[in-house]
């Protein structure tokens, strides 16, 4: 296995965002700054759909594109999307490749009306669920499996006396990991999956009802949390502001699974996901490294932005000063193109530089989030040392990642999982590090305020039966 292939970040499928604005005004720039809080959570692609529930109409604008939410939206193509109902998605793909045709919101007319639908997750079943659509006359314009979601909401609808209750129907047949956001004609509804693998909320600003991905998007337009969408919970937001809640796909508590890579990597630091903050948990993850892994040094450093607050959980308990080692150029993203073997390392340079100052002559405790195939951490390791660090003693605030992940996270394959088959020691030694410690698998609980999660890519014990064919497209090649 050629480790020595660039590194791609561990990434996650999408952020949502609905916004109903009950007293008719327009949506679609609040929806814009909505998005921009949820950057995080994808760069590939970015849209917003909107439509005006006073006028009777039906009609919705959209515009999407490829790229970041800034790199889409202008003034002259922002301001022409009127309505007072919208739906808005920033996309990682992790099931259908990354094209224009793939961008959502997803918009459809259909007998009933219009739908339009935003989706965070990746369904399991959904080569079964095209299928089904395909024998039935289905003309498919997109390879995702969100697509595959809308189309069976239309067919329930025709079927049902709402649109509420033909979603219910609908998600009856999907298995997987979804967070919804979906605008009929005079409704906003949210869905989440039974085991609630990725977080949803319902905000309210004014007359304005939202629901999106994160808190955090609530507190960037100024919006109040009202609570979290349960796992399994179907709500929709009508036109005269009542909330209606339905569980009819709701599983125990015992069986809810909630991404564990949520709280160490995806969120940002000020989400509350299903209560726990997620700040809270990487200090406890930096806590548990520093009572498990303890080190001696001089200094304890995170790398930006996730491991940044391990670090200082490591820090506190530890008693080991902690301190910036890197600065961090936030406008290169996740899509930085890396075409040659001689622009590998200079392409983490051009994303992270070391602060010589910080490191030189010390010994230096570097947090991370995770390892993937381990390419990164050895380039940043040497970056260390090439800047003066006397040591570096490398901890990881997740276990090592053993398998691949279905639910949402384009984790690869075993056989370019640096962990696949390699001890501890020898992983060390491949990324040059002088030491190197992970957050022990039993402590992961402890990163959800005990709340039950999937860590699934670490232990390859899986709430859902893996699906039998392909659903990762170019990520399971």
């Amino acid at each position: 296995m050629d480790f020595g292939t660039a590194e791609k970040p561990v990434g996650e499928a999408c952020g949502v965002f609905g916004m109903y604005d009950l007293d008719g005004g327009n949506v679609a720039s609040t929806i814009y700054y909505g998005l921009y809080a949820l950057q995080h959570r994808g760069q590939e692609s970015a849209g917003i759909a909107v439509t005006n529930t006073f006028n009777g109409k039906d009609k919705v604008d959209c515009h999407k594109g490829l790229g970041r939410v800034n790199e889409v939206f202008r003034e002259h193509n922002l301001l022409p999307l009127k309505g007072n109902l919208g739906v808005g998605h920033v996309r990682y793909s992790t099931a259908g490749g990354s094209t224009l045709e793939n961008a959502q919101p997803l918009v459809l007319a259909y007998i009933k009306g219009t739908l339009m639908l935003a989706h965070n997750g990746n369904i399991v079943n959904t080569p079964e669920l095209r299928r089904e659509l395909a024998l039935n006359g289905a003309i498919f314009r997109t390879t995702t499996d969100t697509e595959t979601i809308a189309y069976h909401i239309a067919r329930e609808r025709v079927k049902t006396p709402s649109v509420q209750a033909a979603t219910v129907q609908a998600l009856k047949k999907i298995i997987g990991s979804y967070s919804l956001v979906i605008a009929s004609p005079r409704k906003l509804i949210g869905a989440r999956d039974p085991w609630g693998f990725r977080p949803l909320v319902i905000g309210k600003t004014g007359n304005s009802y939202i629901i999106t991905s994160e808190n955090c998007a609530l507190e960037t337009i100024n919006a109040k949390f009202i609570r979290d969408v349960l796992p399994g919970e179907v709500v929709t937001i009508n036109a005269n502001g009542t909330i209606e809640s339905n569980l009819e796909l709701a599983l125990p508590p015992e069986k809810q699974a909630r991404c564990i890579f949520e709280y160490i990597y995806f969120c940002r630091p000020d989400t509350t996901f299903d209560g726990m903050s997620v700040t809270r948990s990487r200090v406890i993850a930096g806590r548990i490294l520093a009572k498990t892994h303890p080190v001696e040094a001089d200094l304890v450093v995170g790398v930006p932005e996730s491991g940044n607050m391990a670090a200082v959980g490591y820090a506190l308990e530890s008693g080991i000063p902690y301190g910036i080692a890197f600065t961090k150029n936030t406008y290169v993203g996740r899509t930085f193109i890396k075409p040659q073997q001689s622009s590998r390392v200079q392409s983490v340079k051009v994303k992270l530089n070391v602060l010589h100052e910080v490191v030189k002559g010390k010994r230096i405790i570097m947090i991370d989030d995770s390892i993937v195939r381990g390419t990164t951490s050895d380039q940043i390791v040497t970056m260390l040392k090439n800047a003066g660090a006397k040591e570096v003693h490398m901890r990881v605030s997740s276990p090592p990642f053993y398998h691949p992940c279905y639910f949402g996270i384009d984790i690869p394959n075993e056989e370019q999982l640096i962990a696949h088959g390699r001890s501890v020691e020898e992983i060390c030694k491949i990324i040059g590090a002088d030491s190197l410690g992970y957050l022990p698998p039993e402590s992961l609980p402890e990163l959800s305020g005990g709340l039950k999660i999937c860590d699934a890519c670490f232990s390859g014990k899986y709430p859902i039966a893996p699906p039998t064919e392909d659903i990762r497209g170019e990520y399971l090649r």
